[in-house]
Order: C-alpha cells, then structure tokens, then sequence
C-alpha cells in the first residue's frame, strides 16, 4: 500500500513523522488474520528458566520469569508482533469486527507498534500511529511522535488520513501507582482525553476503543459514550491477564449530531 504524505506526495515506504526512520519490523502474524488469536493456544511452549537471579530483585525475577513463560510473549516472538498487546486487539477485533478493509484508523499510544501491526493487517487503508515516544516504522502505516493532545493534531490527522477517522483505538494507560481508585481516577482521566479527541476526528458511524480499569468507566464518562454512540460495551479480551484490572470500553455507530444537541441542551 502507498502513505500519503502532507504535500500530496506518496511513496512506498514507511514514514515517521517527525523524527528519523527506524528499521522496520517483518510482516507479523499468519497467512490468515482469523488465525491469529489461535497462535497462544496452539503454540508448543516449554518452560523457560532465567540464567541468573544476579542483581535482580525477587519482585524483577519473578516478573521476568512470567514473561518468558507468557504464551502470548512466545507467540508474539516467534510471530514477529512487537508486544503480547497485539493479541488484545486482535481478540478484540474477532469479537466486534472493528477493523474493516479501506478504514482510516488512528492509534493512539501506539508504542511499541503491536496495535498498529495488527490495524494494518486486518485491512485498514489508512493508518496513523501517535505516541510521545519514538516508534520504529510499521510498513502501511505512518507514525507521529508527539502529543494526541496537542491543538494541532486532529487537523493534522485529519490531513494524513485524507479524512476523518472511521476508528479510534487507544491502549494508553498511566503508570500505576499500586493505590486502586487513584488508578481508576488516572486512566479514567487518559480515556476522557481519547474520547474528547475523538469527537473531533471520528466520521459519522465510527468507532472509539479505550483501555479503562474495572469498576468501569466513570458515570460521567459512560453517559457521554451513550449519547454520542449508538452500542457501547465493556470487554476483557483472553490476553488481558487474569490478574490484571484492565477493561476495553468498545463504543461503536458515532452520531455526532445527537452529541451535538445534547451539548447545545
């Protein structure tokens, strides 16, 4: 697939914006998009032992031993997914069908690039990634370092997507801080700032994707989501740990006039 580039230019390579270009990673995943939620589950796993515990906490060992023997780490390395979060979205995508082919979609938080694999993968024509930090490029894709919220960005996106949004996803979370309702209260906060970014570039029909923790997204949050679309669901997707407290709100058919007149009311 061709990118855009502001100016009206095309080229056949990944682009970062700003910032210099990043060796890109292999094409991730199977032959089949379907297939991918399978990989998990199907993988031969073996038990992985660390070399050494040598200057490591007992907390950092026992953290890193979950990770070498995670499945979804394995199946995310050996199929070239850039984190075990790529299985997050596509568990969630198999669920809802998010992703359809010819969308524009816009990955907020997109670092280390897992999401934005799978976005392109799945069929989305146009995709742009933001995140404060640095992303290497995603072929089919085009990254933004900077700041979602930022004035200038919705028009920015706007220009590179060549029109509005017709899907929003954001797997951005805050650093915890081990105290549950301030955590709430912190990425509750982040998922409001997505959501009012949104409204600005979504296309009517569109779709909005936010990490939040459970307990749900705060009332005022939820009242807004309901009037502003016409499903809205929470969902923890299988790759989500079990001991983790992280939820997905899904909000799907935006109806920006509804949102208007409830504002304006």
């Amino acid at each position: 697939m061709s990118e855009h580039k502001p100016g009206g230019g095309r080229t056949n390579q990944p682009l970062r914006v700003p910032g210099r270009a990043r060796k890109s990673s292999a094409t991730p995943g199977v032959g089949i998009s379907q297939d991918d939620s399978d990989a998990p589950r199907t993988l031969r796993t073996k038990a992985v032992s660390l070399r050494t515990a040598r200057g490591r906490t007992t907390a950092q060992q026992r953290w890193l031993a979950r990770q070498l023997n995670d499945p979804y780490v394995q199946a995310a390395h050996k199929q070239g997914w850039r984190s075990r979060a790529a299985f997050k979205l596509i568990e969630l995508d198999d669920r809802f069908h998010l992703i359809k082919p010819g969308m524009r979609v816009v990955d907020l938080g997109a670092a280390p690039g897992g999401w934005t694999q799978v976005i392109v993968k799945r069929g989305a024509e146009r995709v742009v990634g933001v995140d404060l930090l640095p992303v290497d490029p995603v072929a089919g894709a085009e990254i933004i370092e900077g700041d979602f919220t930022d004035p200038t960005m919705a028009e920015r996106l706007t220009s590179l997507l060549d029109g509005k949004a017709d899907l929003v996803l954001s797997d951005m979370a805050p650093n915890t801080t081990g105290h549950g309702p301030t955590d709430h209260m912190r990425i509750i906060g982040l998922a409001q700032e997505a959501l009012y970014f949104a409204f600005e570039i979504l296309a009517e029909g569109g779709g909005f994707v936010a990490k939040v923790f459970q307990g749900g997204s705060e009332k005022e949050m939820l009242d807004t989501l309901k009037q502003a679309f016409t499903q809205v669901r929470h969902a923890k997707p299988p790759a989500s740990r079990k001991d983790s407290s992280e939820l997905y709100v899904v909000a799907t058919g935006f109806r920006p006039e509804r949102l208007k007149a409830a504002v304006s009311g």
